[in-house]
């Protein structure tokens, strides 16, 4: 599984946007015979895919992005579901070439969210709180090992440790 750094490079959220804006596409067509009511939750679970992966991936854990993962892939089965309900009203037809591809996107969605949310229990997600605390160790770790380089480097020949080969690699004299 590749580790990204953004959501927005992540494909299945790349697929999410591309859900969200055939359904626009669609919606803005004037003249589109849907209720106020369906029009607003078929956008709204739409955007809920996108919005979702964003907010798991900026968590602080692997079982975060995972809850929020499948979040994603059931507001993804909401969009599809509403396509399949609307795709045979008569009133729909000039409408059917849309509702296939919202279901072909929402269900490329689905499959993405749900391979993903598989292959994250085989990695550790570093999220925003978890890639703080881990600069910080890496912090300390560097502060440490620049103490050690000096401590070797100012060690007067008496000393016992004086001759030994990491001694002299951190003054800087050929092994």
């Amino acid at each position: 599984m590749a580790k990204y750094e953004r959501f927005e490079q992540t494909p299945a959220w790349q697929e999410s946007v591309r859900l969200y804006n055939a359904v626009l596409d669609m919606l803005e067509k004037p003249n589109t015979p849907f209720s106020a009511a369906f029009r607003n939750q078929l956008e709204r679970a739409a955007l809920s895919v996108s919005n979702n992966i964003a907010e798991g991936f900026e968590r602080g854990s692997t079982s975060e992005l995972s809850h929020f993962l499948e979040i994603a892939r059931g507001s993804g089965a909401e969009v599809r579901s509403m396509s399949l309900v609307m795709v045979d009203r008569p009133k729909l037809k000039p409408f059917v070439r849309d509702l296939q591809t919202i279901q072909r996107l929402a269900e490329s969605c689905c499959r993405q969210l749900g391979g993903w949310g598989g292959s994250i229990s085989n990695f550790d997600f570093e999220g925003q709180r978890r890639s703080v605390q881990t600069k910080e160790i890496k912090e300390r770790e560097r502060k440490a090992r620049d103490f050690r380089q000096n401590f070797l480097r100012k060690l007067t020949p008496e000393h016992p440790l004086y001759k030994s080969e990491e001694a002299r690699e951190a003054r800087g004299e050929a092994s």
